[in-house]
């Protein structure tokens, strides 16, 4: 494999870095970088116009194998992930069996090592409570030494606060992250949207904002209390991004992400009775949408990450009411961002790629990914001015549950470089 990358952009917020230049990767490795290289042997990709980043990481998907096959299996999830530019991501536990035992990361971390010749690297984040049933904390020891990165039930928040204050005291042991799904349920019971005048005007059961704050909330108390470490998962509501930017101002251990669609989507969408537009959480309020850009902006929150949630057709295919929660987000990620957030000249390029790339990694206590020479190259590659249509017949997920059928976004993923696998897009 060598690969002489021409007159890319090549942008590295740990560094600093952000120049045009040629990138020489020989076997997987980067031999060298500067202007105007020349490698006679070497296949030559014209990146003119293009950007070249560390590999971005998404730190929440669900790819429900084992247990969900029909939904998505790990070789489909990591094809859908090539295709939207990410070169690793972090499976949750809410498959069957739950990622609550050693046996579960050993079979995980041999599906990765063959789908698509390990291109994608998968961090399994195992399950809090033993069973995911929020009454015994699973063996946290055994998971971290196993290759768990963090730890959550989500799909399911830790409701019990004794539980989450034990979890947040022996994680810290491993320097990992608990990673709360927020949501009081005795507050959301029938809730199938946000709480507010379209549930009103729709005659739907509305889930109220306060039911993910009262949970955040108590957790940055019990971070505060235990010296733990502490992440929001898809978080939604203007109150929730205060409680974190406060947190934040009094350097606890408490980060949060944000997903594309509750950056881009109003709980208006759901008018349609779409059942792509039913999400855990809901979609919320324009206000809430502002709040949660604001975050983007100023720092308070960390991370953008899909909370890519397949489900099949026949699933989606009910009333509003009957519908799973959860819409694919992989391949629609870096277009939504770059369309909503960086041509609106809200948020500029390098820091959206310290959101995909550089933040995630370093909750996670995973290394930077170094772009010099002598490194091995991970790298996502993008074309932040293309434009393109959402078609999801052409997604590589094995399933279509997208809001955003139809839309056309400006910024697309060309393709990857990673584990010495090489993939284009076009």
């Amino acid at each position: 494999m060598n690969i002489l990358l021409k007159g890319g952009r090549l942008i590295d917020p740990s560094t600093g870095r952000d120049e045009i230049l040629d990138i020489l990767v020989v076997d997987g490795r980067i031999e060298r970088l500067g202007p105007d290289l020349v490698a006679p042997r070497a296949q030559t990709i014209d990146l003119r116009g293009r950007v070249v980043a560390p590999g971005f990481l998404d730190m929440h998907v669900h790819f429900r194998e084992p247990g969900f096959e029909h939904k998505e299996t790990i070789l489909t999830g990591v094809q859908a992930a090539v295709a939207g530019g990410f070169t690793a991501v972090c499976c949750m536990p809410n498959t069957n069996p739950p990622i609550d035992d050693e046996s579960v990361i050993r079979f995980i971390q041999n599906r990765a090592r063959i789908a698509l010749n390990g291109a994608v690297d998968i961090y399994p984040i195992a399950a809090v409570t033993k069973g995911r049933k929020g009454e015994h904390l699973g063996p946290i020891a055994e998971l971290a030494e196993a290759g768990a990165l963090g730890f959550s039930d989500d799909g399911d928040p830790v409701a019990d606060a004794e539980i989450m204050r034990r979890a947040l005291e022996y994680a810290a042991m491993f320097d990992r992250p608990i990673i709360q799904h927020a949501q009081d349920q005795s507050m959301t019971r029938g809730s199938v949207m946000h709480e507010g005048l379209v549930a009103t005007s729709l005659g739907l059961q509305g889930w109220p904002s306060i039911a993910e704050e009262i949970i955040v909330a108590r957790d940055i108390m019990l971070t505060e209390y235990t010296h733990g470490r502490y992440h929001v998962a898809h978080a939604s509501s203007a109150g929730t991004i205060e409680l974190v930017r406060q947190a934040k101002a009094r350097s606890l251990a408490v980060t949060c992400e944000v997903t594309p669609h509750h950056f881009t989507l109003t709980d208006e969408i759901v008018r349609s009775f779409d059942t792509n537009a039913k999400m855990n959480p809901p979609l919320r309020a324009r206000e809430d949408v502002e709040a949660l850009r604001e975050g983007l902006k100023d720092g308070t929150v960390d991370v953008i990450a899909t909370d890519h949630a397949p489900h099949s057709f026949d699933e989606k295919e009910v009333e509003f009411q009957f519908a799973p929660f959860g819409i694919v987000g992989l391949e629609t990620a870096l277009g939504l961002a770059l369309t909503e957030l960086f041509h609106t000249n809200l948020l500029s390029l390098a820091r959206i790629i310290e959101l995909m790339a550089v933040n995630p990694r370093r909750i996670l206590r995973l290394p930077d990914v170094v772009i010099a020479e002598g490194a091995m190259a991970s790298l996502t590659i993008f074309d932040p001015a293309q434009e393109w249509v959402v078609e999801p017949t052409r997604f590589r997920s094995k399933s279509r549950n997208t809001p955003f059928t139809g839309r056309r976004l400006k910024g697309r993923p060309v393709g990857i470089i990673n584990n010495r696998q090489v993939f284009w897009n076009d």
